[in-house]
């Protein structure tokens, strides 16, 4: 029975449908048929002796794999390369002579990894780009919201509500250079060899170097690329797989910042993540609204910055030409990361589409604690009247004290401003004028307009066809 087997939550809970076929079978081993029908093909074009009905026949046969005999040849063989090209050979008898003509493994193992995950970080692109949008929507909807700053997570001085979301797209931001980094600079392995010096394919050529040269453009542009790497051994530096893990890690720990603060705002009951009709917060405590969406990000997000050092000492630990201690790991590393990273943008989207925003919580927070903040501008005022001050300074110092204390001890409401109103060396001062909270936020509604204007709109004008049709990201449970 199935339910007596792991299976892996990545796929059955948390990643889209979309991810877990790119990562799946299907598309891999597809994938290395379409890479040996290149070659082939290329093959052909450059004088080699084959023929066009061999080709049909590989192209007939690309995704008609019969699993169980590329099990048994595995079991047989040791050896999954071997094992699918005696399978493919097998549905091509006419092209089996062919097949696999002067490549190595890592010709269709290297560069189909490369072809997946130019295709995933595409994919992880686009919805990056819905995130960055949907919270952008969100910081421009609360722009002017007032709210308590924190720094240290004690209050500080206010900012918005809106200000402090376009941190979070600003991380969001970086994040996705950093992939269109990846996508433009993106080069498949290549037509290299075993040990990467292209000697069996000069010999196939009879020694002629521009048709080697020829073979290695020709199967790239097949594939849909135009760049390959200039130097490789036999497997292409995984340097590359530690540069693409570096990014998935800045997109989770990006993500990790912002649902953490959401679990905080949670907790103060001035924001909240989406909560849907019949959620249950717990199974014990009726009444609990607990931010799951954000917790399971958090849990996604440490297991993907985790993934990270694998790829590293994978990268340091290659020896030579190349070392098989690489396979093994990288099957593991390289599709759940991606997969965790896709989990974790479907629940960036669900939750920035549906953030909730307590205003009147808000407001008193930030009121309760915007006494304190108003000292220095109720100081200047007092000095601009002709009181000394110093002797202000040390007057307001005495009953921001006094009513610290009150608040701490005795948890009474934050009564500084009567104090004060009642203290003669402030009788000058309008107390109105200097306890608005907007007085106090500075350019933050104007920062959020700049931001979103400088770098949320170019965003939307390069992914307008994904931010207006955006892929369903419905969770899974």
């Amino acid at each position: 029975m199935q339910q007596e087997i792991y299976e892996n939550p990545l796929i059955s809970r948390y990643a889209s449908r979309e991810m877990s076929q790119l990562f799946g079978a299907q598309t891999k081993f597809g994938t290395w048929r379409r890479l040996w029908l290149a070659l082939a093909e290329a093959q052909l074009e450059l004088g080699l002796a084959i023929e066009n009905s061999q080709l049909d026949e590989m192209r007939n046969n690309l995704d008609n794999i019969d699993w169980k005999k590329a099990a048994d040849y595995e079991r047989k063989l040791r050896h999954d390369v071997m094992a699918h090209v005696h399978t493919f050979g097998d549905a091509c008898p006419k092209a089996m002579p062919i097949i696999h003509l002067g490549a190595t493994s890592c010709f269709v193992t290297d560069n189909c990894d490369l072809i997946l995950m130019h295709k995933a970080t595409t994919m992880v692109a686009e919805k990056l780009a819905i995130v960055i949008d949907q919270i952008g929507r969100f910081a421009f909807e609360y722009r002017n919201t007032a709210t308590l700053g924190l720094t240290h997570l004690q209050p500080a001085q206010p900012t918005t509500v809106g200000k402090r979301a376009t941190l979070w797209a600003f991380d969001f931001v970086l994040d996705l250079i950093e992939l269109e980094h990846r996508l433009t600079n993106f080069a498949l392995r290549g037509v290299v060899g075993t040990t990467g010096t292209q000697a069996s394919f000069l010999k196939l050529f009879d020694g002629d170097h521009t048709k080697v040269v020829q073979l290695n453009r020709l199967v790239a542009a097949k594939m849909g690329f135009h760049a390959t790497l200039p130097v490789t051994g036999q497997t292409y530096t995984r340097k590359i797989d530690s540069q693409y893990l570096d990014v998935l890690s800045g997109i989770a720990q990006s993500a990790h910042k912002m649902a953490t603060d959401i679990r905080i705002l949670a907790h103060r009951k001035e924001v909240e993540e989406p909560f849907e009709k019949e959620q249950i917060g717990s199974s014990a405590m009726p009444y609990k609204r607990n931010p799951m969406r954000s917790e399971r990000i958090c849990s996604l997000a440490r297991f993907v910055m985790s993934l990270q050092s694998s790829t590293a000492m994978t990268q340091a630990t290659q020896w030579m030409e190349r070392t098989l201690d690489d396979s093994a790991n990288r099957r593991l590393v390289i599709p759940q990361a991606f997969l965790a990273i896709d989990a974790i943008l479907i629940l960036l989207q669900n939750i920035s589409r549906g953030l909730v925003v307590y205003e009147q919580v808000v407001q008193r927070n930030l009121v309760e604690e915007l006494p304190f903040m108003a000292t220095e501008n109720i100081l200047m005022a007092a000095v601009a009247a002709g009181g000394d001050r110093q002797v202000l300074h040390e007057a307001i110092r005495q009953h921001s004290q006094a009513a610290a204390t009150m608040i701490k001890q005795a948890g009474k409401p934050n009564d500084l401003i009567e104090r004060l109103q009642h203290d003669s060396l402030f009788a000058s001062v309008d107390f109105d004028n200097v306890m608005r909270p907007a007085d106090f936020i500075g350019r933050a509604p104007r920062q959020v307009e700049e931001f979103i204007q400088e770098h949320v709109e170019p965003i939307r004008a390069r992914y307008q066809s994904v931010i207006r049709n955006p892929h369903a990201a419905d969770l899974h449970v």
